[in-house]
């Protein structure tokens, strides 16, 4: 871009500043066995469907998204590790999201080699429960 040298010029930030919990959440709904869009939806319902699609996006993978979005997964870490690093990334991917403001009641077991996660994500418009989050990794 290129300015006129003229010093007549005044650049004037104006951002408007808008509430999170005003802002739209209306997006496609997603058929996730079929692949295909199955409608709009909108409020608890498009988040119960972003936090599924947080845990099931290869964080790093996708162009489409920064590098915030999406879980590492944790395959090749030992339990121990698994046990101390797991509830830090699930709650730092969450929390990426404005719209969610913490998440409670986390509850990590362990069977073989999947680590099974419960959650409850408090949003803006209602606690979104996660229920028995399968965690692969391999047990060294």
């Amino acid at each position: 871009m290129v300015l006129p040298l003229s010093e007549n010029i005044a650049i004037k930030e104006e951002t408007e500043v808008l509430d999170s919990a005003n802002l739209p959440t209306k997006t496609y709904k997603l058929d996730f066995d079929s692949g295909r869009c199955a409608g709009m939806i909108d409020g608890l319902e498009a988040m119960e469907q972003a936090i599924y699609k947080m845990f099931h996006t290869k964080r790093f993978a996708h162009l489409i998204y920064s590098d915030n979005y999406g879980f590492e997964n944790m395959i090749g870490e030992n339990e121990i590790y698994v046990r101390g690093d797991l509830p830090r990334r699930i709650r730092e991917m969450l929390l990426q999201d404005e719209r969610i403001t913490s998440v409670d009641d986390f509850i990590l077991d362990f069977v073989k080699d999947e680590a099974f996660v419960s959650l409850t994500a408090v949003t803006i418009y209602g606690d979104v429960r996660v229920l028995r989050e399968v965690i692969p990794f391999v047990r060294t």
